[in-house]
């Protein structure tokens, strides 16, 4: 058992790490139960240090896997009451999992994900991708409930549906960042053959031919987040509320990108300041929040 002085210590690494950057993950956020701000550090910080191995393409793809090996190593000396060392992320980590008796495997879920990110970077169908999802952006979902207590089955399925879709979205947003950055593309390949247009080629591409692909992948998307709209109103206090405000978040963001004109389909939609006070105060209340998601969809 690791004394109290060295968990604080380590919780205040991954505090400071998820205060560094800026994601779609609920790090600190004020909506959160203060309970659970330190424990969604330390995994946030798990999750973000290894997603860097996977994009660090500057390394040699099989140094970035032995990084991730490593961590699955650990993730498994974690699950036996085993971990020995002083690395402040795993050693908060463990508490959290311990403290929390949380499923193990959806670290490592993630861990699949992120290597899939070291050798894959085109998909060939859409059911490719929300495999994808399912190991990337899914267990987020569930580790959070899960830190909650113990959630049903539909609770899960509900989370599951809006990771997807918030993933969804945020691979639709960042098309020309992920292919320049990364050479990914999460634009099915059997759906741009369609219409003609290489992988290699998408963002030379005139985007009005290419919008039908994305529209129609909009679609889809906004039926997969409609299936979980109603996990936010289960959940009581804080958490519910911030669940609420991902959500509408994500249909926000959705509808942004649907009002796009053909030839601009591969700017960023940016929420502005006053977009997203909106849409925490919309997710207050449940009947503000269902009012504003239908008025969306």
């Amino acid at each position: 058992m690791r004394n109290k002085t060295e968990l604080e210590k380590a919780y205040a690494f991954c505090q400071n790490l998820a205060k560094s950057h800026y994601e779609n993950f609920p790090v600190a956020s004020i909506l959160l139960p203060q309970k659970l701000r330190r424990p969604i550090a330390a995994i946030y910080a798990f999750a973000r240090t290894a997603d860097d191995f996977a994009d660090e393409d500057t390394i040699a793809a099989e140094e970035r896997l032995r990084q991730l090996n490593g961590y699955s190593q650990h993730i498994s000396d974690i699950a036996e009451h085993k971990y020995q060392g002083n690395d402040p992320i795993f050693l908060a980590l463990a508490d959290t999992v311990i403290r929390f008796n949380l499923p193990i495997q959806l670290l490592e879920d993630l861990l699949i994900a992120f290597r899939q990110d070291v050798v894959k970077s085109r998909y060939a169908t859409f059911n490719e991708v929300l495999d994808y999802c399912r190991f990337s952006a899914n267990p987020v979902g569930r580790l959070l409930l899960h830190l909650e207590g113990n959630p049903s089955q539909q609770q899960l399925q509900q989370s599951d549906a809006i990771c997807t879709a918030l993933q969804l979205i945020n691979f639709y947003q960042d098309l020309e960042q992920d292919f320049t950055e990364q050479n990914r593309v999460y634009i099915p390949e059997d759906e741009l053959a369609a219409i003609g247009i290489d992988a290699a080629s998408l963002i030379q591409t005139d985007t009005s031919k290419l919008a039908p692909v994305l529209r129609s992948l909009y679609l889809r998307t906004e039926k997969i987040i409609t299936e979980g709209i109603e996990l936010g109103s289960t959940i009581p206090g804080r958490l519910g509320w911030e669940i609420r405000a991902m959500t509408l978040a994500g249909i926000t963001t959705l509808s942004a990108l649907k009002q796009q004109s053909n030839h601009a389909m591969l700017n960023r939609p940016r929420l502005t300041r006053k977009t997203m006070i909106a849409v925490i105060l919309n997710s207050a209340l449940n009947s503000r929040y269902r009012k504003t998601i239908y008025k969306l969809l």
